[in-house]
């Protein structure tokens, strides 16, 4: 997460010398970073969401799920917290943020 996209953008395609694609999402800005079909791991993104801080580690992994709002729910009954309900990324499905039980943010992704 960034607060100011332009700087953050810059400085990723400075390092690691790549063009970062923007998202189409209604709630919030997205650039993603290239994805390497033929390799393992996520492609990452740089994501601005207003009331979510920066900083302070705001790195967040997120679990793939068949619907986000299950898991959220679930993470609710075990102990964890909502921080984000499930919100439309645009053609690019669903997430959802929540606290696990020691407070590490991490989000959730669906495509429905």
């Amino acid at each position: 997460y960034v607060e100011d996209m332009v700087r953050a953008k810059a400085f990723y395609e400075a390092v690691f010398g790549v063009q970062l694609v923007r998202l189409d999402s209604p709630d919030m800005e997205i650039w993603a970073f290239p994805m390497l079909g033929e390799r393992y791991g996520a492609a990452g993104a740089l994501v601005r969401l207003p009331g979510v801080q920066v900083g302070a580690n705001s790195v967040v992994v997120y679990f793939s799920c068949d619907d986000c709002a299950v898991q959220a729910a679930r993470a609710a009954n075990a102990g964890g917290q909502i921080c984000k309900e499930k919100m439309s990324i645009g053609q690019y499905g669903h997430i959802a943020l929540i606290a696990d039980s020691e407070g590490n943010l991490i989000g959730l992704h669906s495509l429905r």
